[in-house]
């Protein structure tokens, strides 16, 4: 049976997960980290609750945060570009959860001035909004097009839209940006 220092020794130097680990492995560590993080930002209503997961369903995004459930996800090929490159993007996530803490129930740009500012917080002042980093991106073909019945614009889409969505052109330009049921996109092939 391992001692508790044995344990931890080896939980503290366990290799980070790669793309062909299992997904949704969570990372203790970079939990830690993250609570430390958000204590020094003065968010300790939700340091305590973070968790991070690595997850090999992310393709093209380094990461993703769920303001809801307080859960950050980070793609496994980002330890391919080496601890400073996850550091970046774990903070850039957890800014996600600062500003939404922040702003409470009012709903936020997810890169807008909020976020900016909890990125200054957590050491990352100039964030640019998306990586630069070479993720093969897989493009699919659309099998579904919608029509506008006012602009008559094409709207190609690879999935089956399974709500009401109008073209967002004519809301705009017709009712004030608001939803119109008369701009709903209809399925022409």
């Amino acid at each position: 049976m391992l001692l508790a220092e044995q344990l931890d020794f080896f939980e503290r130097f366990a290799p980070r997960p790669t793309s062909a680990r299992a997904t949704h492995s969570r990372d203790f560590e970079l939990e830690a980290q993250s609570a430390a993080l958000l204590r020094a930002a003065r968010a300790t209503r939700i340091a305590d609750r973070v968790r991070v997961v690595w997850s090999s369903r992310l393709r093209t995004a380094a990461g993703r945060a769920d303001s809801r459930s307080l859960v950050i996800t980070l793609n496994p090929r980002l330890c391919e570009h080496g601890e400073a490159e996850i550091d970046r993007t774990l903070r850039h996530e957890l800014a996600h959860l600062l500003a939404q803490s922040r702003a409470g129930r009012r709903r936020i740009r997810p890169h807008g001035d909020e976020w900016r500012a909890a990125c200054d917080a957590l050491g990352i002042g100039g964030e640019s909004r998306c990586h630069a980093l070479p993720f093969p991106v897989q493009r699919r073909t659309a099998r579904y097009v919608y029509g506008c019945p006012c602009c008559r614009r094409d709207f190609p889409r690879v999935r089956r839209i399974r709500r009401r969505l109008a073209c967002l052109a004519c809301c705009r330009e017709h009712n004030g940006g608001e939803f119109d049921a008369r701009f709903t996109l209809r399925l022409l092939r």
